[in-house]
């Protein structure tokens, strides 16, 4: 094992407290802490002599303390005061509450300090900012652009400066990283800082210019793996065969036109042509590995169901499987209704005991269950995975591996611009819906500011009492405990019995949310399925996978505290009808930015162009909602770099026409199959 493979436990001059701190923050080596970066710098690199100190100016002083005492406030804090010199003049440095400095602060130690300079009466003193006591000449706390890093679990800048300038410097004493893990071509083509240069500069640049410099090899370098990491697994998949041949004669085709006829809508030009993708890919003795995205109600589920009746016509099973109960109870009937009755549907859930049925059902619906019970599936043509961002990487291997190597169809309503697809699935090839079924209307999009908000309630009860409408009230959180104190943020508990009480007493309410039982979260959805109930008030567990054709009204409560992406799912949840449809943002914030956002929102229908925008303004985590298993987390690069992602895939396809056997590049094999979409290639 090499250095930076070596566990942190070894630190030296390192707290048990440290170190929990760092495991906690997923840093296990020093290779981890060598990529926790820093998000910003100070500039302390301003070294001045004393006497030629000016007011408002941030700089550097470097002397020898000649006074260190208490002093203290009418209002009785405890002031640290130290008074220092350089041979040109004396400064007086201040600290307060920090009573430990003085058994470190003695005359005669050399200081160095760095903060701003003030005028206190008729003289200059200094408010120090970083300090670091000097025992040689190498400065890491001052004298330079000095790192600041994300200060979590309670570890400071300072800690985490200390301990990664002593992993450089062991680096360079065991002459660490010297070999480059790119080939020079590629360094050389794209001019990058070598690797070695690079984390020394990025950690503590000896100029801006080398910072950037650092900041983009290594950025290249993270989707540049990430990438390759992709493609070892298409090369892998390449190699596969599928143990359950399926063939499309015409006997079979005549079947599919006949069910295609069948439908009570016809299909969109968009689902013709991915259909026609799919039924290609399944015909080939190399499995399928096709990620299908298309916006909410776009009709993904029939292109999945044709998929899966080819599947059957060749006297195999497709397994199809979602990330929640509600989600695989709504495809289960779904598909059901569309092949009435005549293929052998099975739905199995964590609640559901049909374990026997599934293994003769020619389509087997469920969730995680699928996996987690010890069904043995024999006959597997076909696996589907809705949502699949929904879940890692892992579960859907595991689940692949149910039918022996089947073809595999991942899909998702979740908006995802195309160069994050391209980076995240490299490996998967694309189909998007992006066309939505005809007569569905746009749904009329409106940010309600505060003031109208009651005429908003007006109105929407004009709207059930009139039209029969049925309507959702969406929540960020549950319960109140769960968010900070502020009166933008509504909880679902307590907005339910704000809304019964006292906004729409004559009318019938639900609540739902995530910490319900399944049976429960089942009642009040079929509650509301069959009219029992005019409002359902919700967390976002809607998001996905409910489909009430008379819900007409979508109001999201706390509007701006969802990526555009999100806010896209949860109106996805009414039009889906030919009835006119609308969406209320309700937000109590005042802020310029929030409304710009919230306005783009209103005026835009595209999934795609709104996730573009989140991924532009917010960063990529907000584009899913939440950070989700399978989904890379990246610590330096950025999905919305489109120009360096393009370069890093042209790189990438360099490297395997002339060094696909990694021989004299271990150390970049490794870095690719750390991570977990490659780990899973090689279970």
């Amino acid at each position: 094992m090499n250095f930076l493979d070596s566990s942190i436990d070894f630190l030296p001059r390192t707290s048990p407290i440290t170190l929990r701190k760092l495991h906690s923050l997923e840093i296990k080596t020093y290779w981890d802490l060598l990529n926790y970066f820093p998000f910003r710098y100070e500039d302390y690199s301003l070294i001045s002599k004393i006497n030629a100190l000016q007011e408002g100016e941030t700089c550097t002083v470097i002397g020898e303390i000649v006074e260190a005492k208490y002093e203290f406030t009418k209002r009785g804090l405890k002031i640290q005061k130290v008074r220092l010199s350089d041979g040109t003049g004396l400064i007086d440095l201040a600290w307060y509450n920090q009573p430990y400095l003085l058994r470190l602060f003695k005359p005669g130690i050399k200081l160095a300090v760095s903060g701003a300079v003030k005028s206190f009466g008729n003289k200059l003193i200094m408010d120090p900012q970083e300090y670091e006591i000097l025992t040689g000449e190498q400065m890491i706390h001052t004298g330079r652009l000095v790192p600041i890093y994300p200060e979590k679990k309670g570890l400071s800048s300072k800690t985490l400066r200390e301990k990664i300038h002593y992993t450089l410097n062991q680096l360079i004493l065991n002459k660490e990283l010297v070999a480059d893990p790119l080939p020079e071509e590629i360094i050389k083509f794209n001019d990058l800082l070598s690797e070695n240069e690079s984390y020394q500069n990025i950690h503590f640049p000896k100029s801006r210019s080398l910072e950037a410099k650092a900041r983009g090899r290594l950025a290249f370098s993270e989707l540049f793996t990430i990438q390759l990491a992709s493609n070892i697994i298409r090369r892998e998949w390449n190699r596969e065969k599928v143990a359950n041949k399926i063939i499309l004669d015409a006997a079979k085709d005549k079947k599919i036109l006949s069910l295609v006829k069948s439908l009570p809508f016809e299909l969109t030009d968009s689902q013709k042509k991915v259909i026609s993708e799919i039924l290609k890919d399944l015909q080939s003795s190399q499995p399928m590995n096709r990620f299908l995205q298309g916006d909410v109600g776009s009709g993904k589920t029939v292109v999945a169901a044709i998929a899966c009746y080819l599947s059957t016509l060749n006297g195999y099973q497709s397994l199809f499987m979602a990330p929640t109960e509600i989600l695989a109870s709504q495809h289960y009937k779904t598909i059901n209704e569309l092949f009435k009755y005549t293929l052998r549907v099975s739905l199995v859930t964590g609640s559901l005991k049909s374990d026997k049925e599934a293994l003769k059902a020619d389509i087997v619906i469920g969730t995680q269950a699928l996996i987690q019970k010890k069904i043995s599936f024999e006959k597997v043509g076909l696996v589907i995975v809705d949502e699949q961002h929904r879940f890692g990487v892992v579960q859907r291997t595991l689940l692949k591996k149910k039918g022996f190597n089947p073809h595999l169809l991942t899909m998702t309503a979740t908006p995802i611009p195309r160069t994050v697809a391209l980076t995240i699935y490299g490996e998967l090839d694309m189909s998007v819906i992006d066309e939505m079924p005809k007569g569905r209307l746009p749904v009329k999009t409106y940010l309600v500011p505060l003031i109208k908000r009651e005429d908003g309630y007006r109105w929407i009860s004009e709207q059930i009492k009139l039209k029969k409408s049925q309507v959702f009230i969406v929540c960020p959180f549950i319960e109140e405990s769960e968010v900070e104190t502020m009166k933008s943020v509504k909880a679902a508990t307590v907005e339910f019995d704000r809304l019964r009480n006292r906004v729409f007493q004559p009318y019938r309410l639900g609540l739902l949310h995530g910490k319900m039982r399944s049976k429960e979260k089942d009642f009040v959805m079929n509650q509301f399925k069959n009219g029992e109930l005019d409002i359902l008030v919700s967390t976002p567990v809607v998001e996905v996978g409910i489909d009430i054709p008379n819900a007409t009204i979508m109001l999201i409560e706390g509007s701006e505290r969802f990526g555009l992406a999100q806010l896209h799912q949860l109106r996805g949840r009414v039009g889906r009808s030919d009835k006119q449809s609308y969406c209320f943002l309700f937000s109590e914030i005042k802020d310029k930015a929030v409304e710009d956002r919230l306005t783009f929102f209103s005026k835009n229908q595209s999934g795609v162009e709104l996730a573009e925008y989140d991924l532009k303004r917010r960063g990529p985590g907000e584009i899913f909602g939440t950070r989700q298993h399978g989904y890379v987390d990246l610590k330096i690069a950025s999905l919305s770099d489109y120009a360096l992602i393009s370069k890093t895939k042209k790189a990438v396809l360099y490297f395997t026409k002339h060094f696909a056997n990694f021989s004299k590049f271990k150390v970049l094999k490794r870095r690719a199959e750390e991570y977990n979409i490659t780990q899973i290639s090689r279970d």
